[in-house]
């Protein structure tokens, strides 16, 4: 087995490097973040993905895992940072892979020919080529003396640990034999099938695949909009057209969030602005439910006002960008939540995956149904189903207070 150095401990790193280390693997996570590694090596974990506190207290203490501030010597270096975005030309959001070209400073002396570097970070189509000469440029190693690949991750969270092992893996390398040397590393672990390609293919692969899923979500956004104006049920309009044999709508939400779906579109975009308007439009979509959720809200609190003679208070439940989950980036509950707030109406918010927030104070769901006017659900949590709702104002976002609890 070989030596890991996992770059990045976060919702991908930590429960990666967990996995190396059960399958035997030397695994030695680095992250930026004092706190995190202090965490770690204490055998706890700093986010939410269900039996990954055990996986990470046994490889701990098993001593196949550890963490630390900085790169050490390995085998195989695994980058998996964020990969966000900022604001850029022609109105579109552009990649920021600043964190990525920091890992390849931080590896960069530590690192020796036969080494297997591999990027996992969502990446705008050319990163793994940046990452190849930017280590050029400070070690003097060529694609020749290391094997350098891209596998971009394809797990859900909730499922992260599973779906680590059985699901298929694309990876393409900056050589072919980077692309072997990543095949033979992943099939140490990985249960699914290993696809080999080009680095730029794989790259895309992944945008793909979550533009695929931000397309179709717009769709599904889109007919609740329309339902909503002609007075019609959207979960059951779905329903029944899923009863086509060739039709699966999927559902729509108070937007769509996460790091990949609400994210990876841009890049495609970016990459190819002229080519690229049904890509922009779902994103505008998806985008735009927030503030139709919004608007919706306001005016359901300012109905109920006058009904009371006082101001509405508001349940927001959930503010996770998806069911059970502590994960808040991108969310739309989060967006949604926070702009309430901001507007001066009396939110009390609830989060039951989080203990605290640094600028929403949260409250028990216990609470928030003794003192909610109106219980707006925005997050399909486990904890919000099966709800006594009888009395209650209710706004539902993702399907929660439906018969079967389906989403």
């Amino acid at each position: 087995m070989n030596t890991c150095c996992v770059i990045g401990l976060g919702y991908i790193g930590l429960p990666t490097a967990a996995v190396l280390a059960r399958a035997g693997h030397r695994v030695i996570g680095v992250d930026v973040n004092p706190d995190v590694v202090s965490i770690v090596n204490q055998g706890r974990i700093h986010i939410v993905e269900p039996d990954l506190d055990q996986a990470v207290a046994e490889t701990v203490a098993s001593g196949f895992f550890s963490a630390q501030i900085t790169p050490a010597p390995a085998d195989v270096f695994l980058i998996a940072v964020p990969t966000p975005f900022h604001s850029g030309s022609e109105g579109l959001p552009q990649p920021n892979i600043d964190y990525v070209l920091a890992a390849a400073r931080a590896i960069a002396p530590v690192l020796r020919p036969g080494n297997l570097v591999l990027l996992e970070s969502t990446s705008p189509v050319g990163t793994t080529e940046q990452l190849g000469e930017l280590i050029a440029d400070l070690t003097a190693l060529s694609t020749d003396d290391l094997h350098i690949a891209y596998c971009p991750e394809r797990v859900l969270p909730g499922r992260i640990l599973q779906e680590l092992i059985s699901n298929d893996r694309v990876i393409g390398g900056l050589t072919s034999a980077a692309a072997l040397a990543g095949q033979a590393f992943y099939s140490t672990f990985c249960k699914g099938e290993l696809l080999s390609t080009t680095a730029r293919t794989a790259e895309l692969v992944k945008l793909t695949e979550n533009s695929f899923r931000d397309v179709n979500i717009a769709f599904a956004n889109e007919l609740s909009l329309v339902c909503d104006h002609l007075d019609i049920n959207v979960r059951e309009l779905i329903r029944l057209a899923n009863h086509h044999p060739r039709v699966n709508v999927l559902q729509p939400g108070c937007g769509v969030g996460g790091h990949c779906i609400a994210v990876d579109p841009w890049f495609i975009a970016a990459a190819a602005p002229h080519c690229t308007p049904l890509i922009q439009a779902a994103r505008r979509v998806n985008d735009g439910k927030r503030r139709w959720v919004i608007e919706q809200v306001q005016a359901r609190a300012a109905a109920l006002e006058d009904q009371l003679g006082r101001p509405a208070r508001i349940g927001c439940l959930g503010l996770a960008f998806k069911p059970d989950v502590d994960d808040l980036r991108e969310s739309p509950a989060l967006h949604i939540t926070t702009e309430l707030l901001v507007d001066g109406l009396n939110v009390l918010a609830c989060e039951p995956n989080l203990s605290d927030h640094l600028t929403i104070k949260l409250h028990a769901l216990e609470q928030v149904l003794a003192e909610a006017d109106l219980l707006v659900f925005l997050v399909a949590h486990s904890p919000f189903k099966g709800l006594d709702l009888s009395g209650y104002t209710v706004f539902d976002l993702c399907g929660v207070t439906e018969q079967d609890g389906s989403v």
